[in-house]
């Protein structure tokens, strides 16, 4: 498991490490594994053209540092000061080893741009010098890499406030920051490479926690010798109305395809049609009035894809949630509860799976706040709601009360097209039903959903059922060990 830290937890465990070491090892150690990636970067370092972007934090110290290595290899490695501060002793080491100051105009024509303007600290906008400096390294033809976070992005919250630095690598001390796992954050990041300077006996609990596929292949469900199909969990599904059958054939797709020993699924006649047609391992109830009673026994339930938001829906949404079993909710099932909240008191759990319209609408907050502060806002409506949250979006964020948000690192910007949502509804009921609790049920939802999307598409445009067809080979992937 990737798990990744707040600024104040990083800082914390440094200076527990610091006490116990020389003055200055840190910082030495940390120069060591940024100069050996920058190397790696350029390929051939004798000759290049390297500037180092200076704040006057120890961030500004390890670029001069890897400076100092990189110009003792031949680089042509120049520094821009970005304030009236500078690391002294890193400074005379860097010019000690050739490293020379320049202006600002050197960063044009460099092959490799270092960023240590500001550090884990910072806070807020960068300041118009900064800035100007980030926007001139972004418009510049040479790579970026990043010390410990791309400067302009917060650490803590991956927020973005104003201009930031857009690296190719960042190379980040110690311990992942949740910054730079989360979007917009991450967006800026590019590639993480993780330099371990002895951080790790010293870290708290984590802020939040990134699953691996060799966690999900531990976490997934498997059938034994003496399964049958209700052992393996029975999943049931309202979704689908007689103007959107696709969701229902959907939904009803991932959660076979996800493992689920049997899907039931409960709908209007036109709905009921695709789902046999499509499907014909699921077992259909029409449904001529809004109650599940006649379905059948259920160890979960998706809830809303398709379903409509009229008074119908809302007295069968009622119902299911006035059963005792697990219960995923997405799409017209939200924008019922956004409606009446009273839907969500009930004993048993509940996930939602919102886009950020729609948690907006359900925690009444607006949608770009929501997009530019996703860790803040899904814990919120964690904790508000009392429910497991997967906020849907460029990075998938799992959130439940008391427990470290869960990023999802798998996917593909081919996933952003439609029906998806449902399949992703269908795939985390599935596994509801085969017993996983919500907030792992979410987790390992979004990771196969995700690594379906990035299997079907490889690289060209796919459709929602694509994503579906593929989840098997994504289960095979992750239990083989390939994901």
């Amino acid at each position: 498991m990737r798990t990744a830290y707040t600024a104040d937890q990083i800082r914390g465990a440094e200076h527990a490490l610091m006490a116990l070491l020389p003055e200055g090892t840190l910082m030495q150690r940390a120069a060591w594994g940024l100069a050996a990636v920058c190397a790696d970067l350029l390929g051939r370092v004798y000759g290049k053209r390297v500037v180092l972007l200076v704040g006057s934090g120890d961030n500004g110290g390890d670029a001069l540092y890897a400076g100092e290595r990189l110009a003792r290899r031949g680089a042509r490695v120049g520094a821009v000061p970005a304030g009236s501060k500078i690391h002294e002793a890193g400074l005379l080491a860097f010019r000690r080893a050739g490293g020379r100051v320049v202006d600002r105009a050197a960063i044009d024509d460099a092959d490799l741009i270092i960023d240590g303007l500001v550090g884990i600290g910072a806070a807020g906008a960068l300041r118009e010098s900064y800035a100007e400096l980030a926007a001139q390294a972004n418009a510049a033809r040479g790579a970026i890499v990043a010390v410990d976070v791309p400067s302009g992005v917060d650490a803590s919250s991956g927020q973005v406030p104003g201009a930031a630095v857009r690296a190719k690598v960042t190379v980040t001390m110690g311990a992942y920051k949740t910054g730079l796992l989360v979007d917009p954050g991450a967006a800026c990041a590019g590639t993480v490479e993780l330099i371990d300077i002895g951080l790790g006996a010293h870290l708290p609990d984590p802020d939040v926690a990134a699953l691996t596929g060799g966690d999900v292949d531990l976490l997934l469900p498997r059938p034994a010798h003496e399964s049958d199909k209700y052992r393996r969990g029975v999943l049931g599904v309202a979704a689908g109305s007689d103007l959107y059958t696709g969701a229902a054939v959907l939904a009803v797709g991932g959660g076979l395809r996800a493992g689920a020993g049997m899907v039931r699924y409960a709908g209007t006649r036109a709905a009921v049609a695709q789902v046999r047609r499509h499907w014909p391992e699921a077992v259909v109830t029409e449904l001529d009035r809004p109650s599940v009673d006649g379905v059948g026994r259920v160890q979960a339930w998706v809830l809303g894809p398709g379903l409509g938001t009229d008074d119908w829906a809302h007295e069968l949404a009622a119902r299911v949630l006035a059963s005792t079993v697990p219960v995923l909710i997405d799409a017209d099932g939200l924008t019922l509860v956004a409606r009446d909240r009273s839907l969500l008191r009930r004993g048993a759990p509940v996930l939602i799976t919102p886009h950020a319209g729609e948690l907006a609408r359900l925690i009444r907050a607006e949608r770009d706040d929501i997009e530019s502060a996703r860790l803040e806002h899904t814990r919120r409506a964690a904790a508000e709601l009392g429910v497991t949250v997967l906020l849907k979006g460029s990075t998938t964020v799992v959130a439940e009360d008391a427990r470290p948000v869960r990023v999802n690192v798998t996917g593909s910007p081919w996933l952003a097209t439609g029906g998806t949502g449902d399949v992703l509804s269908g795939v985390a009921g599935s596994l509801l039903a085969q017993g996983l609790s919500c907030y792992d049920a979410a987790s390992c939802g979004a990771y196969l959903h995700g690594l379906a999307g990035r299997l079907a598409a490889g690289g060209a445009p796919l459709t929602a059922a694509d994503v579906a067809t593929a989840v098997p080979a994504a289960i095979r992937a992750v239990s083989g060990g390939t994901a």
